[in-house]
């Protein structure tokens, strides 16, 4: 790694990284060599020396949601330079449909080599379920980039019925909407992504079949509240800052957030096209440690202020930095009367293992697909998670960061899930887990 490498805190002590990790400090002894050390990295992490990369340039897809936020601070704060990757490009995408496509078009084609991604997204890739001529293009997941954060929305035409995840009286309200004459429309953000699923499992859970008793269409997150004004849409899920933006319009309201459906769901992920990993393992593993030590930075209370004041800039989000302070700091306007302070479901980046791609959470999410006809029901989901699934590539960078090994989990399972309705997902048997369903399409 050479002298451009830098980091902003190393040059602030004087000390450049070479002489930090080659021992060229000259009186420092080791204690003082390893505390000035620590001093120059965020978070306290120390950066072990890596093989040089193969390439100092790689290009990453972003949707403009909260988060996305480890990959922009990663290249705000000059992390990927840092690790050896000065030229990683950050661009923004119009849809998670465009991030597909230039995905599968790939940087040399004009295109993008990996993605803040919606986490099913990588499997359907792979899998050619959603690619031209349904071509398999491989795919890896190679980090966690946030657990919770989402939202389910809805119009203030639903303010009485005071919708939280019990919404039973919805079925109703969408038949009388229907017989009126009223096509009855809830939006997500793509077919068989994280907020399909939520969406799908809140309105199932309460008698409502996604496929029959309502039209679920496909908008992107920037577009859900100018759809939602135009009343176009009933319902709508995504991520942030796109509710909070509802509820300062004073246009709607959030009935939960999906930290209420799955108290610490896994969001979403950082992909990448797996030939470009193949080709650059050093490059890739700079990466993950300058994304690992953006999540941690992102995670602190500390900074959660110039965070978001980062990701309101023009370049990134374009939004009010009101819209996404509030529920970054844990408090929450529902919109309808109910604030909650120092929610519980405030969306992580770091703590309580919120990096790291368990395998038992891509498990779930192909299970969901299967369910709702994304994905076959043969599918061998265990070969094909072990396939996409790179959590020992995470393992190799935290390691090299520095993080501690009760920073990480001990195994690739976070065990059974309980969901708002009572329902269990055992990794151990998703079959028993489908069975138990009312609304499915197996």
């Amino acid at each position: 790694m050479t002298e451009k490498t830098i980091s902003p805190s190393a040059t602030n002590t004087g000390l450049s990284r070479r002489r930090l990790l080659t021992g060229t400090a000259g009186a420092l002894g080791t204690a003082a060599l390893l505390s000035a050390a620590r001093s120059a990295f965020p978070g306290g992490a120390w950066a072990a020396p890596l093989a040089t990369p193969e390439t100092t340039k790689a290009v990453f897809g972003f949707i403009a949601l909260t988060d996305s936020a480890p990959l922009i601070i990663a290249k705000e704060k000059g992390l990927f330079a840092k690790h050896g990757m000065p030229d990683v490009e950050v661009q923004k995408q119009a849809s998670w449909g465009t991030t597909r496509d230039n995905i599968e078009l790939g940087s040399a084609n004009g295109g993008i080599d990996g993605a803040h991604i919606l986490t099913p997204m990588p499997y359907l890739i792979s899998t050619g379920k959603v690619t031209k001529n349904n071509q398999k293009l491989p795919m890896v997941i190679l980090a966690r980039l946030n657990t919770n954060g989402q939202c389910i929305s809805v119009s203030n035409r639903y303010k009485e019925l005071g919708l939280t995840t019990d919404a039973k009286g919805l079925k109703a309200e969408f038949a009388k909407l229907k017989a009126a004459g009223k096509e009855v429309k809830c939006a997500m953000t793509f077919p068989g992504g994280t907020h399909d699923m939520w969406l799908r499992y809140w309105l199932s859970a309460n008698g409502v079949d996604p496929d029959k008793d309502v039209s679920t269409i496909v908008v992107p997150p920037p577009q859900m509240v100018a759809n939602m004004k135009v009343d176009t849409m009933e319902a709508f899920c995504v991520g942030e800052p796109w509710n909070a933006q509802l509820v300062h319009q004073k246009i709607g309201y959030t009935a939960l957030t999906t930290g209420e459906l799955w108290k610490d769901h896994p969001e979403k992920a950082l992909g990448m096209r797996a030939d470009w990993v193949e080709k650059n393992p050093n490059a890739t593993k700079a990466i993950l440690m300058a994304v690992q030590e953006a999540a941690m930075w992102c995670d602190k209370a500390e900074n959660k202020a110039e965070m978001c004041k980062i990701l309101a800039k023009r370049e990134w989000f374009k939004v009010p930095v009101e819209d996404i302070l509030g529920r970054s700091q844990g408090t929450i306007d529902y919109g309808n009367g109910r604030v909650v302070e120092n929610s519980p479901h405030i969306m992580k980046f770091w703590k309580d293992f919120a990096s790291y791609p368990f395998k038992s959470h891509d498990l779930w999410f192909l299970t969901e697909n299967i369910r709702w006809g994304y994905q076959p029901a043969d599918l061998d989901a265990k070969k094909l998670i072990d396939e996409v699934n790179r959590e020992d590539l995470w393992r190799d960078a935290a390691k090299a960061l520095g993080v501690a090994a009760a920073d990480m989990p001990e195994g690739t399972s976070r065990g059974k899930e309980t969901f708002f309705d009572g329902k269990v997902f055992d990794p151990a048997d998703p079959a028993s887990y489908l069975k138990s369903l009312a609304i499915t399409r197996v």
